[in-house]
Parts: C-alpha cells; structure tokens; sequence
C-alpha cells in the first residue's frame, strides 16, 4: 500500500477511531495514545493491508483490542499496588455482565431496519451531523430525526 491510499483509506478515519477509544478508555490522553498505536501498528504492516475489504472495520477492530489490552494492563498493575481485602480487584461478575450487555446491544442494532441502523450508525459512531447525514443518505431533515427517534426508543425497548 502507498502512502497516498494510507493516506485516503485510514487517516482519513482519525475522529471517528478517537471518539471510539475515548468512549471505551474514558481518557483523552488514553484515547489519543491508543489511536496512535493502531496508526503505528496499521503503518508497519501495511504491505498486508491491501487485501482489507474494509478498512474502517479492520481499523476498529484492531483499535477496540488496543484498548482492551491497554485496560487489562491497567487492571493487572492496579491489582497489584492494591490489595483487593480493600478494593480495586478485578469483578468478573461485572466483567460477564458487561459483556453480555455489550452482545445484546450488538444484536438490538442488527435488529434494526436498515434505514434506522444506517442512521443511528452515522449519528452515534461517526458523529455526523444531521445536516452531513441527510446530503450522505438523500433523506430529508425530518424523516432522519423520526428515523433515529424510533431507533433509539427500539434499543431502549431491546436492551
């Protein structure tokens, strides 16, 4: 892959790959950290990289196990400077929980008309106005804000 392609098909990505380690990690100096990572990893292996069909999901799929490593080592150093008699120990009871709320939500939105899962997409992960998502879908104004209504009152429904 040349570096024009690198350029157009990940860099291009940076916000919305910073708002889904900000999202996961809560930190902006974490977030930024964990998204330079990823750019690092994706540059040194980017020989390998023209073969992705899709280059946002490789992207975010690479960035959400950096931010699990980096949570789980966070986790182990913690869990060792503090005893968990007084608390900070590692809950695998909120960890499964967690995890089947994540698998639920997942489903609720593959659940989703297109349209609504389109949408909701656009607005909550890559953080598009309404304005961008209506001249990116061609669906006016009002019937995108029902549209994502009904899409969220579903999932709150489901989940």
């Amino acid at each position: 892959m040349i570096e024009r392609e690198f350029h157009s098909q990940y860099l291009s990505l940076a916000e919305a790959l910073y708002r889904v380690a900000f999202y996961i990690l809560e930190s902006e100096a974490e977030a930024e950290d964990a998204v330079q990572e990823l750019y690092l990893k994706l540059w040194k292996n980017r020989s390998a990289l023209d073969g992705i069909r899709s280059p946002k999901a490789y992207a975010m799929t690479l960035l959400r196990n950096i931010c699990m490593d980096r949570i789980r080592q966070e986790k182990q150093i913690s869990g060792a400077e503090v005893p968990e008699s007084i608390g900070g120990g590692f809950d695998p009871e909120a960890a499964i929980d967690g995890k089947e709320r994540l698998e639920k939500v997942l489903a609720a939105v593959k659940s989703l008309p297109d349209k609504q899962r389109e949408i909701l997409i656009l607005r909550a992960v890559e953080g598009l106005s309404y304005d961008e998502i209506t001249e990116r879908t061609g669906i006016n104004y009002l019937s995108l804000r029902v549209l994502l209504s009904r899409a969220r009152q579903t999932l709150k429904k489901l989940v």
